[in-house]
C-alpha cells in the first residue's frame, strides 16, 4: 500500500491496465485450448496422445483400434477447432482368427464364429480321443488353446492258460489292432479266435479259453459245448458229451470229436461222418411208397381197360381163362 502511494496516479493508471491485459490473456488462452479426447467406439489414444499435458488450439491426435479390433474406414487423426475436437472418423471392426489350422483326425465346429472372442469346439474322428483343451478362443493374436488326438487304447491282452496270443509288444494294442489266439497241442479254443481293440478302448470280446475236452468235459457242461455236424445236408446241433444220441439215431462218441472246433467250411469237421452215421429209414420208406404206389395205379388202369373191351358186342363167348380178370 505504501508502494501504490508513493507512485503517482499516471503510474497507478498503467499498472492497473496491464495487469487487466495480462488477466484477458490468460482468460483467452484457456478458453481456447480443448480438454482430453475421448476415446471412439473401439478406438483408444495412442501412447504419444496419452503423454501430452495439454491440447492448445490447432493440436492433432492420433486414435487406435483397441486390442482385438481392426481398422475398417475413416481418419485415425482429430484435431482441436475452437477449443472442440473434430468428430471421430474411425471406425473398428473385430479381427476375424480365420479357421483354425487343420491337425491329424481332429475336427472344428465353427458354427459360433471365428470373430475375437468366440470360441470353437474341438473333437476327434471316430477310434480317437482328445488330450489337452476341448476348445479354443479367438485373441487378437490368434486361437488361444491346445489340443491333439491320439488313438486310443486297449489294456494288456489277457493271457490264457495252455495257449498264447500273437500280441508280442511292449506297447498297449490301439484302436483297430486285432489279437489272434491260439491253443496248445492237445487243447481245444473255446471262444472267439480273434478280439479287436474297438473304438471305446475295449476290447470287442472276452478272451477264449484252451480246454482239454477229453478230460474237462463231463454231463455237467454239456450245455455249454455244441458242434455242428452235416446229416444229409441238413445242419444238426449236438452236444459234446461223448453219449447222447442225436436225432435219427445216431450216436456220437467222444471219439468224433476233432481237437479243432473250427467252423466245418474252414475245411475242419467238429464230427466225423462215417458210413456208418447214414441214416437209411427215409430211403426205405420212399422205395415202398412208390412201389405201393405203381401197383394201385397198375391194378386201376387194368380194370378201365377191360370194362371198356366189355361195351362192344364180339359175338364170342367169354373164354375160360378171363374169368379170373372179370371179377376183379
Amino acid at each position: 500500500m505504501e508502494l501504490v502511494f508513493l507512485l503517482g496516479s499516471s503510474t497507478q493508471r498503467k499498472i492497473t491496465s496491464l495487469l487487466f491485459f495480462l488477466c484477458c490473456c490468460f482468460v483467452w488462452r484457456s478458453e481456447a485450448d480443448c480438454a482430453v479426447p475421448e476415446r471412439g467406439e473401439h478406438s483408444v489414444l495412442t501412447d504419444q496422445a496419452l503423454l501430452m499435458d495439454e491440447f492448445p488450439e490447432g493440436v492433432d491426435v492420433t486414435l487406435e483400434c483397441g486390442n482385438g479390433y481392426e481398422k475398417e474406414a475413416g481418419s485415425e487423426v482429430i484435431s482441436c477447432r475452437n477449443g472442440k475436437w473434430t468428430p471421430i472418423e474411425l471406425i473398428c471392426k473385430k479381427m476375424d482368427c480365420g479357421a483354425p489350422n487343420p491337425q491329424p483326425n481332429m475336427r472344428f465346429n465353427t458354427s459360433a464364429g471365428t470373430l475375437f472372442g468366440d470360441t470353437v469346439t474341438v473333437t476327434c474322428d471316430v477310434g480317437y480321443e482328445i488330450s489337452g483343451s476341448s476348445y479354443k478362443q479367438c485373441f487378437s493374436w490368434g486361437w488361444m488353446g491346445k489340443a491333439s488326438c491320439h488313438r486310443r487304447k486297449c489294456k494288456k491282452p489277457a493271457e490264457v492258460t495252455n495257449g498264447n496270443n500273437s500280441w508280442d509288444s511292449t506297447d498297449l494294442p490301439t484302436y483297430g489292432k486285432v489279437i489272434f489266439y491260439t491253443c496248445d497241442e492237445g487243447y481245444t479254443l473255446i471262444g472267439h479266435e480273434f478280439i479287436l481293440c474297438d473304438k471305446t478302448g475295449e476290447y470287442s470280446a472276452p478272451p477264449p479259453e484252451c480246454k482239454d475236452i477229453s478230460t474237462s468235459l463231463g454231463p455237467s457242461t454239456t450245455a455249454a459245448h455244441r458242434d455242428i455236424i452235416i446229416r444229409g445236408g441238413t445242419e444238426v446241433t449236438t452236444c459234446r458229451d461223448g453219449g447222447h444220441t442225436l436225432p435219427g439215431g445216431v450216436e456220437v462218441t467222444q471219439s468224433d470229436v476233432t481237437s479243432s472246433p473250427q467252423p466245418f467250411y474252414k475245411g475242419t469237421h467238429d464230427v466225423a461222418t462215417d458210413a456208418k452215421d447214414i441214416d437209411y429209414l427215409p430211403v426205405i420208406l420212399s422205395v415202398v411208397c412208390v412201389t405201393l404206389v405203381v401197383c394201385i395205379g397198375a391194378i386201376c388202369l387194368h380194370r378201365c381197360l377191360l370194362r371198356r373191351k366189355g361195351s362192344y358186342d364180339t359175338r364170342e363167348g367169354v373164354k375160360p381163362e378171363f374169368l379170373l380178370f372179370q371179377n376183379i
